[in-house]
């Protein structure tokens, strides 16, 4: 599980750097965001134990919802 967390927080923190320096149009910058706060949660030794009382379930919820909603923010507005 450790190595998945570590897979997905630097695929995550990559690319937020990524678009944090290409900075295309449309929702990049939020995106980017999305990505950093990906990249926090998935990091294991960060969150090896429980700090301000968030479980590692409650954590693989929040990284599903994140992986989810990059569609609708890629979707064109107008």
């Amino acid at each position: 599980m450790a190595l998945l967390g570590w897979i997905v927080s630097f695929i995550a923190l990559f690319g937020a750097l990524a678009l944090r320096q290409d900075m295309p149009t449309g929702g990049s910058a939020m995106l980017s965001g999305m990505l950093f706060l990906l990249a926090l949660l998935s990091c294991p030794m960060i969150w090896r134990e429980k700090p301000l009382g968030i479980s590692r379930g409650q954590r693989i919820i929040v990284t599903l919802i994140l992986f989810l909603s990059v569609p609708l923010v890629l979707l064109p507005t107008g």
